[in-house]
């Protein structure tokens, strides 16, 4: 009982934790400072913790083949540096709640590409859930397309829905590569030249000077490479080592709530009845696609 229990701290902790990453980014993007510069200075602060994690994963064991090596960068690429930069493009657009609903929709594009590119069953479960949670998401979108009807809104959720694909597509090419490096390896390797390439996108595109930023970004830049990068890794991978991969994903399923009273609270984001109400449809869907899964 007692590891159960913290099992499930860990899990909730973790979810707070990584939705904490939206509201982050946009109080950064109050001192003036734009989306390359920004995720430049997160992974540069996060890659030591990545590279002491892939150390650690992977003492006294073999080292990677050629094969695994290039589906590690690759992964690292699509999961993390191509899904973290559309990411942080996109908050620039819209609030820090549509982003994490968006988000949310995660599982349902990993089982659309199950049935695409392997020819996996989609039950009528899956299609209800899938349809509860798009309706909450747009619900939500209607909304802030409403309150500021302009194409920069639908800009900014495009940009998330597309950064939420390419991290489905992290995820459903990942499962042989976890299977024989071990999922902290896997990730501390991936996310670790995710990092290099953030940093070499600034080093490329923008001129040095524009390394200089307000202070209150540095200081924000290293609360998001540490309590909403590193810390939430760690421990969700705890979690699920003491509850199992499934309860740990329904536990993560405050990450949405957490976010909409984090914006409501440090970034004045309005709360309305139709966000609960596509909050909860989306939350719902989500609930509904894993008990289909089951």
């Amino acid at each position: 009982m007692n590891s159960r229990a913290t099992g499930l701290l860990f899990a909730a902790l973790g979810a707070i934790a990584f939705s904490g990453k939206a509201i982050i980014v946009k109080l950064a993007y109050r001192y003036g400072v734009d989306a390359v510069t920004l995720i430049m200075y997160r992974m540069l602060f996060a890659l030591p913790f990545f590279v002491v994690m892939a150390w650690r994963a992977g003492r006294g064991k073999p080292p990677l083949a050629r094969r695994d090596w290039a589906g590690v960068l690759g992964l690292g690429f699509i999961g993390y540096y191509l899904s973290s930069m559309l990411d942080f493009a996109g908050l620039q657009y819209i609030t820090a709640s549509l982003e994490r609903l968006i988000l949310y929709l995660g599982p349902t594009l990993v089982l659309l590409l199950g049935w695409a590119l392997r020819g996996r069953r989609i039950t009528r479960g899956h299609l209800l859930a899938t349809a509860v949670s798009y309706a909450g998401a747009l619900l939500v979108f209607g909304l802030e397309l409403r309150v500021a009807p302009t194409g920069a809104t639908a800009w900014g959720a495009l940009l998330v829905f597309i950064s939420t694909f390419t991290y489905a597509l992290y995820l459903f090419y990942s499962g042989e590569f976890v299977q024989r490096l071990g999922s902290l390896r896997l990730v501390g390797l991936a996310t670790a030249f995710a990092c290099v390439c953030c940093i070499a996108q600034f080093v490329l595109v923008k001129p040095l000077a524009a390394a200089q930023v307000a202070p209150q970004v540095i200081w924000l830049s290293i609360l998001n490479a540490t309590l909403c990068t590193a810390v939430p890794v760690l421990l969700v991978m705890m979690a699920v080592e003491r509850i199992g991969p499934t309860l740990a994903a329904q536990v993560g399923m405050i990450g949405p709530l957490s976010t909409i009273a984090m914006g409501i609270v440090l970034l004045g984001e309005p709360f309305t009845p139709w966000l609960a109400a596509g909050t909860a449809l989306v939350v719902a869907g989500i609930f509904l696609f894993g008990r289909a899964g089951r």
